[in-house]
């Protein structure tokens, strides 16, 4: 099949990185600068749009002909931008995203990062980010450049020239890149997958903007309000300056280190009167969810909708789908019980209502992002998640029995677990009791190797439980799950061991395999985890451990410690990752239009009186061939917004 290779130079006035490039391209102001291409192993071509050129017939053909392999770095934007730029609806089919391949094998998410890491001869031109700065984005206006808002290719010819190099030579990056990856190849499921993410993508979901906007005028309201509060108690020009605010303590006779959430949430316990109200007012003002309203305000397009809230692969050591713009994977529970009052006094603008029924303002606003996101009008929306998919897909690949009834039956596993740890029988176990909570602490916190400090950061000193019962509940846990226990330190040695003989291990439903300097991992659904360039070294414990190279906490290329834990915890959320792709498939496959999905979620637009929410449930709770015998269930409920039910 022939190839196209693309790279295109945009300009807009709207930002890329914080709009997306739905709403980039969405711009009254939205051009292509440059266009450069170039078909299979032929030479790279430039089409200058800024001074004039137009686009070749046979490249417009082959945009719209599905028979031609369109290629790019992050092709969603090459796409999205063409198909705003030609007026055409060019469709996910016939594209492959270079950038998707790279993370499969655990390679860096930038064209720059992938080509340093795989040493290409050709690598990014480094000016690139000053010429994207000078010609892609609105300049402030100046004596010096007459006052103009942008830079157009007869302000600056040699730079100009210069860019076109640039836009050139990423067609080259990125075909290099292509080639030195063709031995691992995209699997046709994964492409397929990957369609059907852009569709999801391109579809989008429709905002309540009414709410929006109101959530944003009361959140400025109420932070100008609480500011002038916390200025009559202190006496103080800006509250929020955390060297005022700590000397004003100190005269009230608090001395503290910290003012971070969690040490003025602590302290408000331990105080009263001026400054346990200074403390709160802090707490109200420091609120940052108010910024999800305005990265759902940026992203929006003229339709309404905002589109591209889901990066395929962005979680590249597991295959997970990334949150991008609004981050809806990292979005506040809603716990009120008068939702739609709440959303209906804040939509209504009557602020001061708000603040007389509710505690906290900033709390509801809070809770309310959710609803933000609502179906278009005679819709609803059906909501569908798994339960406890990760402790399911545990039990399963260790062969941990009683938690697999468990399962099957009625499926309450912390109840179930503190039975287990405890030796009681489950009846006596109710809803509130300290051994459920404690058997709910447990499972939530020590299913990949952790121990005291897991759960210490899970909660479970604020929870009640004391320092000397956390050991114990460690010792407990595991006992009762020895075949999980197990896991870990099998997986431990058969990376080792594959590492070190640089030979294939098998393990149950898990293949170790090293090869051409990568440790591959094979899932049961014959997708595979890759660690680049592992290395056998020394831990911090004097034990032998794997090291490699990845990209770390600091977002930079380094090298990466793990050991079986950690490995399982990636083997689990990658095998809950691919029975998630599979339900979105099989949902999308029986005709439901799928708007987003959240961890296990599933979000679906369907006409009021049409589709069954028990279909969508049962077509999610059927284990596909690859995952024989794992119990799966998925619960659900339907709701004129979005929300936590």
């Amino acid at each position: 099949m022939k190839t196209l290779a693309l790279d295109l130079e945009t300009f807009s006035s709207v930002n890329l990185i914080k709009a997306g490039v739905y709403s980039y391209t969405s711009a009254v102001d939205f051009e292509i600068l440059l266009f450069a291409y170039a078909f299979d192993e032929e030479e790279v071509q430039l089409i200058d749009l800024a001074q004039g050129e137009k686009v070749p017939s046979q490249i417009l053909t082959a945009l719209a002909d599905v028979e031609i392999t369109k290629t790019a770095f992050n092709a969603n934007f090459e796409r999205t931008a063409l198909s705003k730029y030609l007026g055409i609806s060019l469709q996910p089919i016939a594209w492959q995203c270079t950038a998707v391949q790279s993370a499969m094998l655990g390679l860096p998410l930038s064209l720059e990062g992938v080509g340093q890491v795989l040493g290409l001869e050709r690598q990014k031109l480094k000016e690139g980010k000053d010429l994207i700065r000078y010609f892609c984005t609105p300049c402030k206006p100046t004596k010096i450049n007459d006052n103009r808002t942008r830079n157009l290719p007869c302000h600056a010819l040699e730079k100009w020239e210069l860019f076109k190099s640039y836009c050139k030579r990423d067609v080259e990056v990125e075909r290099n890149i292509r080639k030195k990856l063709s031995k691992y190849p995209i699997s046709e499921h994964e492409q397929t997958l990957y369609i059907l993410d852009q569709e999801i993508n391109d579809r989008g979901i429709l905002i309540d903007t009414q709410l929006v906007q109101q959530a944003i005028a009361c959140d400025t309201e109420h932070k100008e309000d609480t500011f002038a509060q916390a200025q009559r108690l202190t006496g103080i020009d800006n509250p929020n300056s955390v060297a005022q605010l700590k000397a004003w303590l100190l005269e009230n006779g608090v001395e503290v280190e910290s003012l971070s959430k969690k040490a003025v949430s602590d302290l408000v316990q331990e105080t009263d009167g001026d400054v346990e109200e200074l403390l709160n007012l802090r707490l109200q003002l420091a609120k940052t969810s108010i910024k999800k309203y305005e990265a759902i305000e940026r992203a929006i397009c003229p339709d309404k909708r905002v589109r591209g809230l889901l990066q395929f692969y962005g979680a590249n050591r597991t295959g997970r789908w990334a949150g991008r713009l609004v981050q809806v994977h990292n979005l506040p529970q809603n716990h009120l019980k008068d939702l739609s009052l709440a959303r209906d006094l804040v939509k209504k603008g009557r602020f001061v209502e708000l603040e007389f029924f509710y505690e906290s303002v900033s709390t509801v606003l809070s809770e309310l992002i959710r609803t933000a996101f609502i179906p278009s009008k005679g819709y609803r929306f059906m909501v569908a998640d798994f339960s406890a998919i990760e402790a399911r897909v545990i039990a399963w690949l260790a062969g941990e029995e009683w938690r697999m009834e468990v399962f099957k039956s009625h499926g309450k596993i912390y109840e179930a677990s503190a039975s287990q740890m405890f030796k009681v029988s489950i009846d006596e176990i109710t809803k509130g009791s300290p051994l459920r909570q404690k058997g709910k602490i447990s499972e939530l916190a020590l299913g990949y190797g952790g121990s005291v400090g897991a759960l210490t950061a899970m909660g479970a000193l604020e929870m009640g439980l004391t320092e000397e019962e956390l050991r114990p509940l460690v010792m407990r846990w595991r006992s009762a799950n020895p075949n999980i226990t197990k896991l870990w330190w099998d997986v431990d040695k058969a990376a080792l061991n594959a590492v070190k003989g640089k030979t294939t291990q098998v393990l149950g439903k898990l293949t170790f395999q090293y090869a051409s300097g990568i440790l591959f991992i094979t899932l049961p659904s014959g997708r595979k985890l890759s660690y680049i360039k592992p290395r056998i070294e020394l831990n911090q414990y004097g034990r032998e451990g794997i090291t490699y190279e990845g990209i770390g906490e600091s977002k930079r290329w380094c090298r990466i410690e793990t050991y079986g834990p950690k490995l399982v915890e990636n083997i689990v959320q990658a095998i809950a990752r691919d029975l998630l792709a599979e339900a979105i498939v099989a949902v999308n496959a029986v005709g439901y239009a799928i708007l987003m999905h959240v961890h296990d979620e599933i979000i679906i637009e369907e006409r009021i009186g049409k589709g069954s929410l028990k279909d969508v449930c049962d077509i999610m709770a059927i284990a596909p061939s690859w995952a024989e015998g794992l119990p799966l269930r998925a619960d659900g409920f339907e709701c004129e917004y979005y929300k936590k039910d």
